[in-house]
């Protein structure tokens, strides 16, 4: 047994949280059940564990090029606050688990493993669950897991080992099928059959706000791509030359507040280094780390598509990968993610205001995985689904949600004490809600959960029983349908 645990152990911590080698794996996998040369199938590997590799650094550069932002605001103002971010509420788990519940952080890889396997086989049994994608975005699964192990124990702290694993494996492998298999339908549709779902700290957020944008939309509503200023505004038109001046103008604001000798004496600029270039360069450098992200999206995004419907016909028929949000960034209008990101952002520092106002006993520091990564991501489905109007309103709630959801959750089962919280949508919103009803409601809450869980794809097929499963085996045919 103890053998068996250290190669999952090793499997666990190299490649299944390592979404760069994991994407690339079914790749692998994927073009050698489809039958194609072992060069075939390696060099698929590499294009997409580069491309997820690319996106990576796409990523971690808009987080760094946050990072003196973030900092500035939480020391020059003195605030001593939670950090909602994924990152940072793994980390507060890490730090208070074991004093908090007695428990080592050891058996999330356990609970990890439980709820990814269930994932499958709930997929695998789709013509029964209607479930029809699988999480795949392994550092996603860590923090989820991370975070659902501080909240269940929170729940039932006296519950042995074994038995609080099995239970939280089920409800969060649930939670996983469930929220991917939401996003199926207006993923293909944004993407026009681009083959994958998403799975990331939105899902349920994403299906309700493109629900939402829909009803929002109007005969005449216009989508971000569709707007076209005239005169010198047109500058505008160009994704690149608008994402650098709006973020110039956003960065720049909050950098002159922070001042220039803050900003040296904390070491984030150099002494020579001219004022106004620093906050140019950090401008633009938005731009710069976005285009990178979207090649990256592009590289590994076709070579999964391809080669997932091997995996599809041999072990999962009809089922695709629900892979990280920023996959979508390359679909749908540029624009949306600057749009998505500044009026989240509005959002966040609004209800942060309101929190200091009302001597909250637990203040937030927004953190820029929650407010670039859910809101981008909101915008560019409320713009496909709902135009313009639908970008800028669904993001805004989103930033409010995620503040004053966050602050709530985390002050009450203790986690805001350790520095942090995942923040983001769903685990601002529907986490919080499933705590409440385990929390006061014991076991029956739990089977409350489930069930509600396992009802949300019936649903979703009875309302569409003809053309349910065709959206992911032939969505050319779904298409010609739909349109009929």
């Amino acid at each position: 047994m103890e053998f068996i645990m250290s190669i999952w152990k090793y499997f666990a911590e190299n490649i299944l949280t390592q979404p760069a080698y994991f994407i690339g794996l079914i790749v692998f996998i994927g073009y050698l059940l489809l039958k194609k040369p072992i060069y075939d199938a390696f060099a698929g590997f590499i294009k997409a564990t580069v491309g997820y590799l690319i996106l990576s650094v796409g990523s971690g550069g808009l987080v760094s090029n946050f990072r003196p932002i973030l900092v500035g605001l939480k020391d020059r103002f003195n605030l001593d606050a939670m950090v909602i971010d994924p990152y940072f509420g793994q980390n507060a788990v890490t730090a208070g688990i074991e004093e908090v519940f007695g428990r080592t952080f050891s058996q999330v890889m356990l609970l990890l493993l439980i709820a990814f396997v269930f994932n499958l086989v709930l997929v695998r049994f789709k013509k029964v669950t209607k479930l029809r994608s699988v999480f795949t975005t392994g550092h996603v699964q860590m923090q989820q897991a991370s975070t659902a192990f501080w909240l269940m124990l929170f729940c039932f702290p006296n519950l042995a080992d074994t038995h609080i694993l099995i239970l939280m494996g089920l409800i969060l492998g649930l939670y996983w099928a469930v929220g991917t298999n939401l996003t199926v339908e207006i993923t293909q549709d944004l993407t026009d059959g681009g083959g994958f779902a998403v799975a990331h700290q939105q899902m349920f957020g994403l299906f309700t706000f493109s629900k939402l944008a829909e009803k929002l939309r109007g005969k005449n509503s216009k989508r971000l791509e569709d707007m076209k200023f005239p005169g010198f505004l047109s500058i505008f038109n160009e994704n690149m030359v608008a994402t650098s001046v709006l973020m110039t103008v956003f960065f720049g604001a909050i950098l002159l507040v922070l001042g220039k000798d803050y900003l040296i004496a904390k070491e984030f600029m150099k002494p020579n280094k001219d004022f106004f270039f620093y906050i140019l360069n950090t401008s633009l450098n938005f731009a710069v780390y976005l285009a990178i992200l979207q090649l990256g999206v592009r590289t590994f995004v076709t070579e999964l598509t391809v080669s997932f419907q091997g995996i599809s016909n041999s072990l999962l028929p009809g089922a695709v990968p629900g892979i990280d949000c920023a996959a979508t960034y390359g679909f749908g209008s540029p624009n949306a993610v600057t749009v998505g990101f500044l009026f989240g952002a509005l959002g966040q520092f609004i209800a942060i205001m309101t929190l200091i106002l009302l001597k909250s006993p637990t203040l937030v520091i927004a953190g820029f995985v929650p407010v670039f990564f859910d809101n981008a991501t909101i915008a560019v489905f409320a713009n496909n689904k709902g135009g313009i109007k639908a970008a800028m309103l669904f993001p805004f709630i989103s930033g409010l949600c995620q503040v004053f959801g966050s602050a709530l959750i985390a002050s009450w089962v203790g986690m805001a004490a350790y520095g942090g919280y995942l923040g983001m949508w769903d685990w601002a919103v529907v986490w919080p809600i499933f705590t409440v009803v385990m929390k006061y409601l014991s076991y029956i809450g739990v089977a409350v959960i489930v069930i509600v869980l396992i009802v949300i794809p019936q649903l979703q097929y009875r309302a569409n029983k003809e053309n349910y499963f065709l959206v992911t085996e032939d969505y050319e045919a779904y298409k010609e349908k739909m349109n009929k």
